[in-house]
C-alpha cells in the first residue's frame, strides 16, 4: 500500500482545497463522530434488541477498519439492478458468486452485500467468515419498456436463516412508487430487527422531473439530506447516499418546503459542507452515513474514490460502499482501490472538517 501522501497526490489541485476545509456551517461539534463507541454510544439506548447490537458489532469489528467506528463494505447487486453482461463483461469472474466474496475477504472490507441468490449459494462456506448483507429488494430492468421500481426479491427469514448479520434495501424517494417501497421495507426493518438483524438503506431519489435545465437534483444535498431523515425515520442502522453534487433542488424545482438558512446557516457550495448537511440529517450522526463509490469510469477511478472518501470522512461520515470500481478491474487491483480507500479511514492525518 503507499504512504498516504502518496495517495493524497491523487486529489491533484482539489488537495488543499478538500484536505484545509474547516466546516463553519455545521462545526463538527454538532455533530456525533464515528469513534470506536459507536455501538455503545447510539445503540444502547435504543430499542435495538441484544442481538441486533451484536450484528452491528460484527459489522463494526471485522475488516481492516475493524475498532475504528468506519465501515469499508462492497455492494454486487448490479447482476440484477444493471444487467450480468453490462455488469461483469470486463471481468467475467464475477459471474461466479464466490469471487464476489473472495474480494471482500481480500481487501479486508467489513461486510460483503449482494443478492440473496448470490449469498445463499455460498452462505454455509463464508456466512461465518464475512458478515453477509442480504440486499432483499432490486430494480429489476428485463421489462421493455424499463421501468424503475424496487421490488421484494427475498424475505427477511430467508436471509436470517443463511446465517446474514444485515439487510439493506433500496427505496427510490419521490417516485410514484415510493409509497409502496416505504411500507415494504419498514415492515421488513421491523422483522429484521425482531430477528436481530442489522439494516442499511439505500437512500435514493429517483424522479425525472428532479432534472432541470440540465442538472440533476436527484443528488442535491436538500433532497438527498431529506432522503437520509426519511430512511432513519424507518430505522435504519446504517444510510448509504450518493455523494452530494450541489444544492437547491427543492427551490429549482419548487416542491416540499425549504427555508433559506438551510442554504446559508447549514451548508455551502463546499463538498463537504455539503456532505455534512447528509450527516445531519442522520439525526446528528447518531445512524452512520456511508456514501455511494459511484460508476466505474477507468482511469479516474482511484483518484475519484480517494476523493470521496476523503469528502465523507471529513464531513463526519461512516465509510464508504464501493462495488464497481473494484470489481469493473483485475482482482488485484479491485483489491488495490478498496484497501487505498480505507487507508484515508485508517489516517490520522485526515481529520474532521
Amino acid at each position: 500500500m503507499k504512504d498516504i501522501n502518496q495517495l493524497l497526490t491523487l486529489l491533484g489541485d482539489e488537495k488543499d482545497f478538500l484536505l484545509n476545509h474547516v466546516c463553519k456551517t455545521i462545526t463538527k461539534d454538532q455533530i456525533y463522530l464515528p469513534s470506536p463507541l459507536h455501538i455503545d454510544t447510539h445503540f444502547l439506548n435504543s430499542n435495538r434488541n441484544g442481538q441486533t447490537i451484536r450484528s452491528l458489532t460484527q459489522l463494526y469489528e471485522n475488516g481492516r477498519l475493524s475498532g475504528t467506528g468506519y465501515l469499508s463494505i462492497l455492494p454486487v447487486d448490479q447482476g440484477i439492478e444493471h444487467t450480468a453482461g453490462s455488469s461483469f463483461s470486463t471481468n467475467p469472474i464475477y459471474f461466479d458468486p464466490e469471487n464476489i466474496i473472495k474480494l471482500a475477504l481480500e481487501a479486508g472490507c467489513n461486510a460483503v452485500a449482494s443478492s440473496m441468490g448470490v449469498l445463499a449459494m455460498l452462505s454455509r462456506k463464508y456466512a461465518h467468515k464475512i458478515p453477509f448483507v442480504v440486499k432483499i429488494n432490486h430494480n429489476e430492468i428485463l421489462t421493455f419498456p424499463n421501468k424503475y421500481d424496487q421490488i421484494m426479491f427475498a424475505n427477511v427469514r430467508d436471509a436470517w436463516n443463511m446465517g446474514a448479520v444485515a439487510v439493506g434495501a433500496t427505496v427510490y424517494f419521490g417516485s410514484a412508487e415510493s409509497n409502496r417501497q416505504i411500507i415494504e421495507v419498514a415492515r421488513a426493518f421491523e422483522e429484521a430487527h425482531n430477528l436481530g438483524m442489522a439494516t442499511i438503506l439505500w437512500c435514493y431519489s429517483r424522479n425525472d422531473a428532479f432534472v432541470k435545465d440540465g442538472i440533476d437534483y436527484n443528488t442535491a444535498a436538500d433532497i438527498t439530506g431529506q432522503a437520509n431523515y426519511l430512511g432513519v425515520s424507518l430505522q435504519a442502522d446504517i444510510i448509504k447516499q450518493k455523494l452530494p453534487t450541489n444544492n437547491g433542488g427543492f427551490k429549482t424545482i419548487k416542491f416540499a418546503k425549504s427555508n433559506p438558512e438551510m442554504y446559508t446557516k447549514l451548508s455551502s457550495d463546499h463538498p463537504v459542507d455539503l456532505c455534512r448537511y447528509q450527516v445531519m440529517n442522520c439525526y446528528s450522526g447518531r445512524i452512520g452515513l456511508i456514501n455511494s463509490g459511484g460508476e466505474s469510469k477507468g482511469e479516474t477511478d482511484f483518484a475519484e474514490a480517494l476523493k470521496t472518501a476523503v469528502i465523507n470522512k471529513r464531513a463526519g461520515g461512516t465509510g464508504m460502499i464501493m462495488g464497481r470500481k473494484a470489481f469493473q478491474r483485475p482482482f488485484s487491483e479491485g483489491v488495490k482501490i478498496i484497501n487505498a480507500v480505507q487507508e484515508i479511514y485508517l489516517s490520522k492525518e485526515i481529520t474532521i472538517a
